[in-house]
């Protein structure tokens, strides 16, 4: 199916629609009837980082314009615009700017439909066909498949997925994945993005079981095979327990442990890496600390790897970590999460760590500081600081100390 296959073959579903069908009060009601979303971030970010690049700023807006359709015998349609806007200079490498002098923000121009899809609802089953977001865990936890919610322009994918409900506790979810559009715009062409997409065949399998007491079981199988680099097809295999205990009416401990394989798929030529996760932490009058430890094992040559993710969220806000090294990465930090005076305030403390060789791979501390009000309205400022270390830079030159700072602001409806 090419490429925009997806996008036509939604529109033409509705398009084709009988003539006596169309004139169907119902069928007008749900067409004109249904609910105009929009939503726009204004964001400033500062790279400073100690190396041969120029400091890096750029004022980028997003916005959102969408609609989706009310249901019509279970079947709706949702469609959302997208555009990400330079407002001030081109003092920042975006990646397709040509500001190769300076440090990257990988925030491109452009206007693109984020998202297009037919969705039919019925029979304890939700499907979608169409581009669309696909998550299987509440953000900021995208780790494995994620939309990338940070960055100005999301990632979607060309995809027809399925969640079933119908067994008790137990939610099934599938997807085959055509194409990725991903967070570089139309104009990004490196490795196995071109024209900002990466054109594979994916199956994503994630079954949730809640019906425990003690807490949520996650398996998954995860299937990448890309037609314009066989050799990086992989499959992950994985099992997640999340959960938490109320102690007393203040206190609540919670807990995580999961473990994960990936190793080659079909024409792939990667060993087999793990992935390991463990989380203690507790929750009291509002506030939340835990520790975490995140391995991601290499061998010098593989690793472990979450290419779909938002890996933003993981590893360091500065970014240092996106892919994995060769070396494989160990990542043990402190999240402290809470309000003062109505205010968030989040604070983490990672420590790196190469599995192989054990180098030390540096430290962070990231800060987040964000206010919402009138459910609608969104400020904050956020930092990031990544100090590194002389043993990994030895192995890797790109490691080295790096500042980040945002300052946004956004409305949603």
């Amino acid at each position: 199916m090419k490429k925009l296959a997806w996008l036509a073959a939604s529109i033409g579903a509705i398009v084709s629609l009988p003539s006596t069908a169309m004139a169907e009060d119902a069928f007008f009601e749900a067409l004109t009837g249904g609910k105009v979303s929009f939503s726009a971030r204004a964001r400033y970010e500062t790279v400073d980082q100690d190396n041969a690049l120029k400091d890096a700023d750029a004022f980028t807006l997003r916005t959102t314009l969408g609609y989706k359709t009310g249901s019509f015998h279970g079947f709706s349609a949702f469609a959302e615009v997208e555009d990400v806007s330079d407002l001030g200079s081109d003092d920042y490498n975006s990646t397709t700017n040509g500001e190769g002098a300076y440090s990257v923000i990988a925030d491109p121009d452009g206007t693109e439909v984020n998202q297009a899809y037919l969705q039919y609802n019925g029979f304890d089953t939700e499907v979608k066909f169409g581009r669309q977001e696909i998550t299987y865990r509440n953000a900021p936890f995208h780790r494995f498949v994620g939309n990338v919610l940070w960055r100005q322009n999301h990632q979607s994918f060309d995809a027809l997925s399925f969640s079933n409900t119908s067994f008790a506790d137990t939610k099934i979810n599938y997807a085959y994945i055509d194409e990725v559009h991903t967070i570089f715009g139309d104009d990004r062409d490196a490795g196995i993005i071109k024209g900002g997409d990466i054109d594979l065949d994916a199956h994503l399998i994630n079954v949730q079981y809640t019906g425990l007491s003690v807490g949520k079981l996650q398996a998954y199988g995860y299937f990448l095979d890309y037609n314009d680099n066989e050799a990086a097809s992989s499959q992950t295999l994985g099992l997640r327990f999340n959960g938490g205990q109320a102690v007393n009416d203040d206190w609540k401990v919670i807990y995580t442990a999961e473990y994960a394989n990936q190793d080659d798929y079909q024409d792939g030529t990667m060993d087999d890496q793990n992935y390991f996760l463990g989380e203690v932490g507790a929750k009291y009058k509002g506030w939340l600390a835990k520790l975490s430890y995140e391995l991601q094992q290499g061998d010098g040559t593989d690793s472990f790897k979450t290419p779909l993710g938002t890996n933003h969220a993981f590893q360091g806000w500065a970014d240092m970590f996106l892919t994995t090294p060769a070396q494989g990465l160990q990542d043990t930090y402190v999240t402290v999460v809470g309000k003062v005076l109505g205010v968030k305030v989040v604070a983490v403390y990672h420590d790196f760590e190469t599995d192989k060789g054990s180098l030390d791979a540096g430290n962070e501390i990231d800060l987040l500081v964000q206010k919402t009000f009138k459910k609608h309205y969104t400020v904050g400022m956020k930092y990031s600081d990544y100090n590194a270390d002389s043993e990994y830079t030895a192995v890797n030159s790109k490691s080295v100390d790096t500042e980040k700072f945002w300052l946004f602001g956004q409305v949603k409806f």
